[in-house]
């Protein structure tokens, strides 16, 4: 009945240069050229295609939430075209998920990218059927930081989301596992790491090698 809930972007892969590439297609599609730099705005992309797209029209003096909205569609249809160019599992990472899984826990990802685009980055980077659940921004009338998301998340791969934890990477993640009243561990190696602590998780892992020890200690 314990399930390991992961974030994918940020926290199994680094997804981060594929949605720069997706907003930067945008802004080209507007007649602005490039606005965002792969590495320089990396932790964005973690937060959505809206907050890339609202970063790079506000470093023009042209924030408008109207031009954000209309460019969300267009968004998804670049990046959904190339998926997994950049994009790259971190280290460990499924080493990590199959290890929890012989172990006989359950493991699922919870994840703010649509579902139709998550279910399709983890089959082309070949490692979807090693997931028990996945559920994405639009699965549910809800999404994280809502508790719910999470919980049901954790009851389609067959567990009891009182007896859970989520492995993310930003404050999202945090203020998810708190609302749902389960333990958070927060990865420190992608863009994020120096807010992570701040964050106070339950746990923090500098590789995904710590993790089983970390899950053993917090769940069982």
């Amino acid at each position: 009945m314990r399930t390991v809930v992961f974030d994918l972007d940020g926290t199994l892969a680094d997804t981060s240069g594929d949605l720069i590439a997706a907003a930067n297609d945008c802004f080209r599609q507007m007649g602005l050229g490039d606005q965002l730099d792969p590495i320089a705005d990396a932790g964005t992309a973690f937060y959505g295609a809206r907050a890339m797209l609202r970063l790079g029209l506000e470093r023009l003096g042209r924030a408008d939430e109207r031009q954000v909205d209309a460019y969300y569609q267009p968004f998804i249809d670049s990046y959904g075209a190339a998926i997994d160019v950049h994009t790259f599992l971190y280290p460990g990472a499924m080493q990590a998920v199959n290890d929890l899984s012989r172990a006989g826990y359950n493991v699922a990802v919870c994840t703010n990218k649509p579902e139709h685009l998550a279910r399709l980055l983890l089959t082309r980077l070949g490692v979807l059927d090693a997931f028990d659940s996945l559920t994405g921004a639009d699965t549910l009338p809800v999404r994280k930081p809502d508790p719910e998301h999470l919980r049901e998340t954790v009851r389609r791969a067959g567990g009891d989301p009182a007896q859970s934890l989520l492995v993310g990477d930003t404050v999202t993640d945090r203020e998810t596992s708190r609302a749902a009243g389960v333990p958070s561990v927060l990865v420190t190696f992608g863009p994020n790491a120096g807010a992570v602590v701040d964050l106070a998780p339950e746990a923090t892992i500098d590789h995904f090698d710590e993790l089983a020890g970390v899950v053993r200690r917090l769940i069982g």
